[in-house]
This record gives structure tokens, sequence and C-alpha cells, in this order.
């Protein structure tokens, strides 16, 4: 389990990441979220659906990466063998937190703070990548992080604004995947939604155009797309049977 603490020049001046271990924080998830922004990049190998949030009953987008719980299709031999890294693996292991509650200022401004994930595997005192220089500014290596962690909660509004219009379209339609491997065993996966493409093809001129004034077309195609990609992580699964 994570254990989050917010980052500062002073306690973690030494502190310095082994970006090749940062690809550790994904290698047993079956899915990781993504953001709109990244669809296109996605889309290239992995499948993009959508699931609810255990907690919240709440939609995210997500790239799937395997069939069962802690499987990573794309680990192999310790690393990543995908061709995109997504950016909720590329922040590791820092996160966007809260300012402190006596921070009167910095909540009514909506600020946000950073924070690292003190037991990840990347962080070491010695050939990795440097937070702070001798002065205690950021290093170039630090601010991509913070450019990357803004760029991830920006995209999170534009995925919960994607999500309202495709339920309010109702253009969601779960999905139930039936798969049969070479050692012929079967497997269902349940859980995940896609965007109902009959429904699309015969959407009202008034919601495709605001589909498009949006920016989502574009996304919402890719969505559906992406799906070819499940034929290939069954490809994926079965290669590992034979190992």
């Amino acid at each position: 389990m994570a254990n989050l603490v917010a980052v500062d020049n002073k306690n973690h001046r030494k502190v310095q990441i082994d970006t090749s271990k940062l690809a550790l924080h994904g290698a047993e998830l079956n899915m990781v979220p993504v953001v709109l922004s990244e669809f296109a990049n996605a889309a290239v190998q992995y499948p993009l659906a959508l699931a609810k949030n255990g907690d919240t009953g709440e939609f995210v987008c997500i790239a799937l990466l395997g069939f069962e719980a802690g499987e990573n299709l794309f680990w192999q031999n310790g690393e990543w063998q995908g061709l995109y890294l997504p950016l909720q693996i590329r922040r590791q292991p820092f996160f966007v937190g809260n300012p402190r509650k006596d921070n009167k200022a910095a909540k009514e401004n909506g600020d946000k703070i950073v924070c690292i994930d003190s037991k990840s595997p990347a962080i070491t005192t010695e050939g990795g990548m440097a937070l702070f220089d001798e002065r205690g500014l950021d290093t170039e290596f630090f601010q991509q992080t913070k450019a990357c962690l803004a760029h991830i909660l920006a995209g999170e509004a534009d995925n919960k604004s994607l999500i309202e219009n495709l339920v309010k379209m109702d253009l969601l339609q779960s999905m139930s995947l039936e798969i049969t491997l070479t050692n012929q065993a079967s497997m269902r996966l349940n859980g995940l939604y896609t965007v109902n493409q009959d429904k699309l093809a015969k959407l009202n001129d008034e919601y495709v155009l605001q589909l498009h004034k949006l920016g989502f077309l574009g996304a919402i195609h890719t969505l559906v797309i992406s799906l070819g990609q499940i034929q290939a992580l069954i490809d994926l699964k079965n290669q590992r049977l034979v190992v």
C-alpha cells in the first residue's frame, strides 16, 4: 500500500528517482486509468473501455492490460513491453494531493500539492533523477513530473465531461467477453462498458453537433476502434500458456 507524503526541498533534497523502475508500479495491474488526450496513443496497443469505480460507482476510462486481477500481459521479463506507457504509470511515484487543513488560503484557492509514495521501488539516493538541485530548486525532471500530473488532472476533467455526455445521450452499453484459450479454458470478463454503435449512428443532429463542438467525436470513435486490440490481448494470453 502506498504511503504518500508531501514533497518539499528539505526532506527530499537527496531523493532521486530510478526511471527504469517506474513501470514496476503497473506490473500487477490488469487495467489502468487513461485520459482523453492519450486515447490515440494508447489505442495503438490497448483495448480502451469504461469501468465503474468500485468505491464511488462512477465511470472511469481505462486501458485493458489483462483478463484477470493482477495480470498485466504487457509485463514480461521484468519490463513493460507495450509501445506506449500510460500517463498514470509514467507519473509514478508521484500523486496530486490537497494542502493541509490548516492552510486555509491554499484550500480556498484550490491549490494542489505534489506527494510521493515513500514506499516506491523507484526511489533511490544515487544514480537516479534528482528532484531538486543544490539550491533547492526544482530540476527539469521534477518540472516535467509536475507537468505530467497537471496533464492528468486536466484530463480527468475532460473525461468527466465525456462520460457525462455519453450517459446523457444513452450511448453506453455493457460488455461481456467470453474467451476460449488455446488450452480450451474459458474466461468471462464482465464489468466493462463501451459505446453502442447503433445508437451512435442514430444520434440526432443536435447531439452530434454538441459532441463535435466539445471535441469528443474522435475520442468516441477511438474507444470503439480500440476494441479490435482484444484479439491481440488474447494472443498474448495464449503465448503465456505455452511458455
